[in-house]
């Protein structure tokens, strides 16, 4: 018992209780699993259990005494900054109720190390479906379109219709994972950060993943909630091209995908970069229209980005418009220097993928 609660205040126990009690209500009671429940669930954290692992921890799936699936997020370490970072992201789980994005169902803090429990998503990141895929379910263009929209709808309730504005700061396709009728649910919250309604953004270490990382944000370290629209930018890109962000196949010039899609719209040579994959499934003008909106969320200057609830709107009608008339609008001049971005990419390169 002294060891369970020992664990409890380390993992940060009172702090999760103080948050909830400062937040009038709009953190729903977060469920508290016992250590021994988790432990059975997963057969001691086996190695056969383990769905992926990340800068932040290892997942396991596991199985409930009722028969409920789920996955159990248990973090790599227990010091100071990365509890916080643990509660952080079960306050902001807790607030959010959206069905394309993970459900939380409780967390576990009487363990050496903290836990988050989820419900089960089964068919794995958008990621593995991209770069590796499974070649009996290949992943069309209706369903890649699908996903984008669905990704735009959960990053715009964060942004305008959750109890508190939410920037998710590490929007990529792995985090973006796919349910039984493979729809997107946009998981991993712990860089999170809520903002004040009258907060413009947030002056912070840079964290992210290279590849999606803002350069904008990169250079002032300040995070808006134009920050997402560039990495959900950076997806849209990796759903048209099928290719990596950052990529050591490409020639050195050409390594970070947002400047090759950049280079290739230029030119004029969209099409050639496009994914085969869907290329012959025909809806150019659709796969056009998708590409000029990404080269929009992609704009170096912040401020000259769509919001994501435009972009989830300009989405919508693309689809309404099947190739008609009004699918050409937006087309305007987008700011992009090349040499920015190769410098920001150069700094960044030399440090760890994951920021």
């Amino acid at each position: 018992m002294k060891r369970k609660e020992k664990f409890f205040k380390r993992n940060g126990g009172f702090l999760l209780q103080q948050e909830v009690s400062s937040n009038d209500g709009s953190v729903e009671k977060t469920k508290l699993f016992n250590s021994e429940e988790l432990e059975k669930a997963t057969d001691h954290y086996i190695k056969d259990r383990i769905l992926g692992q990340g800068g932040q921890g290892t997942v396991y799936k596991g199985m409930l005494s009722d028969g409920k699936i789920v996955a159990v997020k248990r973090s790599k370490v227990v010091d100071e900054g990365k509890v916080e970072q643990f509660i952080n992201e079960v306050v902001i789980l807790s607030q959010i109720n959206h069905r394309n994005i993970v459900k939380l169902l409780g967390c576990c803090l009487e363990t050496d190390v903290p836990l988050l429990v989820y419900k089960f998503v089964p068919n794995g990141t958008l990621f593995q479906h991209i770069h590796d895929p499974n070649e009996e379910f290949p992943l069309l263009w209706d369903m890649r379109f699908r996903i984008a929209r669905e990704v735009a709808g959960a990053l715009s309730y964060l942004h305008y219709a959750a109890s508190i504005p939410i920037y998710h700061r590490d929007i990529k396709s792995t985090n973006i994972l796919l349910d039984e009728k493979y729809k997107a649910k946009v998981s991993d919250f712990g860089t999170s950060r809520s903002v004040a309604v009258n907060q413009t953004h947030l002056t912070t270490l840079v964290q992210g993943t290279f590849g999606y990382l803002d350069p904008e944000c990169f250079q002032s370290s300040q995070f808006t909630d134009k920050s997402d629209v560039y990495s959900f930018g950076v997806v849209i890109v990796e759903i048209l091209t099928g290719q990596k962000p950052i990529s050591s196949t490409r020639s050195q010039e050409s390594r970070s995908l947002v400047k090759h899609f950049m280079e290739s719209m230029e030119e004029n040579h969209l099409l050639e970069i496009l994914d085969p994959r869907i290329l012959k499934e025909g809806r150019r003008e659709e796969m056009i229209a998708v590409a000029y909106l990404a080269r929009r969320c992609l704009n170096l200057n912040g401020k000259k980005r769509p919001t994501m609830k435009d972009v989830l709107v300009e989405l919508e009608g693309i689809r309404m418009s099947q190739g008609g008339p009004t699918i050409h609008q937006n087309y305007e001049e987008v700011e992009y220097n090349t040499t920015d971005l190769t410098e920001a990419w150069d700094v960044a390169s030399t440090s760890t993928e994951t920021f």
